[in-house]
């Protein structure tokens, strides 16, 4: 698409590009080349024309269009292929579909607004137009069905680090796949995995960022809240993405060779707020108390009881929750 290969060109170049060099590149007229310009400032870019010099970019505005997308994923395969919704009910359920279709391997679905989306047991999540990041990454991984659990972890990490490395915000990791900054909520996620008899068809992983949220709904702002409030700064929503997509091409490769955390561990630890802190295990089985010390490489929790024991806990049973609070 002529439009997004410009998009791509103005801004890795940072300097004027001749409208003569953009019709040579694309083979079409100047004409053609002015309209896609004048595309590109309906939808908020600052472009700047000067004769005899051309065109540059100056202001990208905060869209998640196909183009702003497209323009910046560099990955191999996380993100290669972009589908882009304005309003849409479920980005699982659409990756879900793709995948049914055959859709490749690291396709991502994207939405301005969700209107059906839905958290971990089922909860519903609220999505507003242009404030944050909803997509789903549609993965066929070569794993074993009991290893699926752990990419949600993955994706977990790839999201705290992608935060930390865009917007310069401590992000912390709230056990199993809660990402929060100052003991608030800004990332929910959700895996869901496909079966055929004895193999994986293929994995969906919907992830919903909280970015420039000015206000929370008042029966989450105690327990949730968004990097815009957190920071103080409105961030651009395409570079969260892109580096988000980025960091998890980077961590998935490393859990699909080895099959378990163990490379990641140090990495995940290190952001667990739960960690060396007491916390109540909401077991079906029974409640219990204890000092969470990590991560094992399955992902499963380690606890220590007052009894000197460590039990590990498994993130499809139970709950995990401060003693005081929801961190």
């Amino acid at each position: 698409m002529m439009k997004t290969e410009i998009l791509k060109l103005l801004r890795e170049s940072g300097d004027y590009i001749s409208g003569q060099e953009l019709c040579s590149k694309f083979g079409v007229s100047r004409t053609a080349v002015w309209k896609v310009m004048n595309q590109l400032k309906e939808e908020g870019y600052g472009i700047e024309a000067v004769k005899n010099k051309g065109y540059r970019l100056e202001i990208t505005p905060d869209v998640l269009s196909s183009s702003e997308l497209k323009s910046r994923i560099r990955n191999r395969w996380a993100g290669r292929d972009i589908y882009y919704y304005e309003e849409t009910g479920s980005t699982n359920i659409d990756a879900k579909r793709l995948g049914e279709e055959g859709a490749a391997h690291g396709t991502v679905v994207v939405a301005d607004k969700q209107n059906a989306g839905r958290g971990r047991r089922g909860r519903s999540w609220e999505s507003p137009a242009g404030k944050d990041i909803y997509f789903t990454i549609l993965l066929r991984p070569e794993l074993a069905p009991d290893k699926v659990s752990g990419l949600t972890l993955v994706m977990a990490l790839s999201v705290t680090e992608a935060v930390k490395g865009c917007c310069g915000q401590e992000a912390g990791i709230k056990w199993p796949n809660d990402v929060v900054l100052n003991g608030k909520k800004i990332c929910g996620i959700l895996t869901e995995m496909t079966m055929e008899t004895d193999y994986i068809q293929h994995i969906v992983i919907g992830v919903g960022i909280n970015v420039n949220l000015d206000a929370m709904p008042e029966e989450i702002a105690q327990t949730a809240t968004s990097i815009l409030l957190e920071s103080g700064k409105k961030t651009a929503r395409a570079e969260l993405l892109q580096k988000v997509l980025e960091r998890f091409e980077i961590n998935y490769e490393i859990y699909e060779k080895d099959q378990d955390l163990s490379r990641m561990l140090e990495a995940y630890n290190g952001y667990l707020v739960n960690r060396d802190r007491q916390v109540r295990v909401l077991d079906p089985k029974g409640e219990f108390e204890g000092i969470a010390r990590g991560i094992n490489a399955s992902g499963e929790l380690l606890v220590e009881t007052p009894d000197g024991k460590t039990a590990e806990v498994y993130a499809g049973e139970v709950s995990v929750r401060g003693i005081y609070g929801y961190v």
